[in-house]
């Protein structure tokens, strides 16, 4: 997980816009798609593969930031009769429109994921598929696969099904409409829902040990004829949404590992040492940790609005680090099976316009529920995803990161040797001479070198910015 998530609002200036170009070449970001997928995806948007059961009649909504186009989820919620509630989420049916082994299959096995920078996306598929014909887009009918979960009155699962559908969302929300209309009490059941499901599922999270960490969001905010650094803290509807995909995911687990094939999203247990770290972090920003604290107890504490809390979440984020994929066949599944911060077994399977092996999981588990053994391409395919999902992974993980480093080093450059307000986060254990600062009156944290003494963990201190070169992706500091 990156560092820090990235948004501009505006257009940046062109030193940004350069730096972030260079980029792309640096990290060979995927650049325009050749005529042949391209070709290939004029003749799918017209001609996918449509299934015969129609579900059009469910009055479906998605929700995600303002202007987004390609959208891969779309969902319904609504009360039982007796009780408890029924969930249908639909994710867009890739497969309907991609060929296997076709030249947009072998595009997308190229790119893996859509990189998000700054300035726009380098999309996993055409965008006449992704932000067109394979879009859960308001008023189109199109293929998707249909997820029906229903839930008791404690939230916990009952009965999952999943299959083909001709699907037809009504309404393009976003989260900060939808969290208006929550608090206001003037939101549709369907949507008012989404509070109350979010809030079951956020307490048998915590009663299993889970962990959801509420990153804030780092923006270049355009003010007048220059920018400024801000972080947007996510809104409580962020994180209802994000428990709705969450809740298809362990379900998708669940259904691969009854029939005993699958790739699942694996994350081993934090070491102790790092947890160690993270205390002596919070040490430094001046949360309080109790010894008999647990970290997901902890990280539920914070407050993302907060500016100590918001950088000690984005070290919290290191925790992360050692996910990978884990594929499994012939009833072999693997132990143990389980993503440490979601505390079950999970797996991928809500983005597939956007991920690659989405597409894989989602053809797993309309096979499990039908009773059919899944498609000879899934089979074929399953081996190697471990390693392409990685590697796509790592590259978009260096797209953020590189990111926030060119865009803190660009809005900062006319500003070498000015002195700041910081506190000291963290120090090396090898060279306590250098270590991380947060910036007080800047949303930056970067690094410090080039003093004389240990720098004192946890201190507030002042510094001096001594790089912030765009063409470096560099930002450092020494103690003034």
């Amino acid at each position: 997980m990156p560092r820090r998530h990235i948004h501009v609002t505006g257009a940046p200036e062109a030193p940004l816009r350069a730096a972030l170009r260079a980029l792309r070449t640096t990290l060979d970001a995927p650049d325009e798609f050749p005529a042949d997928v391209l070709a290939e995806a004029e003749q799918a948007a017209k001609a996918p593969r449509l299934p015969a059961y129609d579900a059009t009649g469910i009055p479906l909504f998605t929700i995600d930031p303002p202007g987004s186009v390609d959208l891969d989820q779309a969902m319904h919620l609504a009360r039982r009769e007796g009780g408890g509630y029924r969930v249908h989420y639909a994710i867009a049916d890739v497969a309907a429109f991609v060929t296997p082994g076709g030249a947009i299959d072998a595009e997308a096995h190229r790119r893996v994921m859509t990189l998000y920078f700054p300035d726009g996306k380098v999309p996993l598929h055409p965008p006449q598929l992704s932000e067109g014909a394979a879009s859960l887009l308001p008023d189109q009918t199109c293929p998707a696969l249909l997820w029906r979960i229903d839930l008791d009155a404690h939230g916990l699962t009952e009965a999952v099904d999943v299959r083909r559908a001709l699907v037809r969302s009504r309404a393009r929300l976003d989260y900060s409409g939808v969290q208006q209309q929550i608090d206001a009490g003037t939101a549709e059941e369907p949507v008012a829902l989404l509070r109350d499901i979010g809030l079951l599922r956020e307490r048998l999270e915590r009663e299993r040990g889970g962990i959801s960490l509420n990153v804030p969001e780092q923006e270049i905010v355009e003010h007048g004829d220059s920018y400024f650094l801000g972080f947007r803290a996510p809104l409580p509807a962020d994180g209802w949404n994000a428990q709705i995909s969450l809740l298809t995911g362990m379900a998708a687990a669940d259904l691969m590992t009854a029939t005993g094939t699958g790739i699942l999203r694996t994350l081993p247990a934090a070491p102790f040492g790092e947890v160690a770290r993270l205390r002596r972090s919070a040490k430094a920003l001046r949360i309080e940790w109790p010894h008999h604290t647990s970290y997901a107890e902890i990280v539920r504490s914070l407050d993302p609005t907060k500016a100590a809390h918001a950088a000690f979440l984005q070290e919290c984020t290191t925790l992360l680090r050692g996910a990978g994929y884990t594929v499994f066949a012939n009833g072999e599944v693997p132990v143990p099976a389980v993503h440490a911060a979601v505390a079950a077994p999970y797996t991928h399977c809500t983005a597939p316009l956007r991920r690659l092996v989405d597409r894989y999981a989602g053809e797993l588990c309309v096979a499990a529920v039908a009773g059919e053994e899944s498609p000879q391409w899934v089979r074929e395919a399953l081996p190697g995803l471990p390693a392409e999902m990685a590697l796509g992974t790592r590259r978009a993980a260096a797209v953020e990161r590189e990111c926030v480093d060119i865009v803190e080093a660009a809005l900062l450059k006319d500003r070498v040797g000015e002195l700041f307000n910081a506190r000291v986060v963290d120090v090396q254990e090898r060279d306590r001479a250098v270590g991380v600062v947060h910036l007080e009156d800047v949303a930056v944290v970067g690094r410090v070198e080039g003093g004389d003494g240990d720098l004192p963990l946890g201190e507030r201190i002042r510094v001096r910015l001594t790089q912030a070169d765009p063409g470096s992706a560099k930002v450092v500091f020494a103690p003034a």
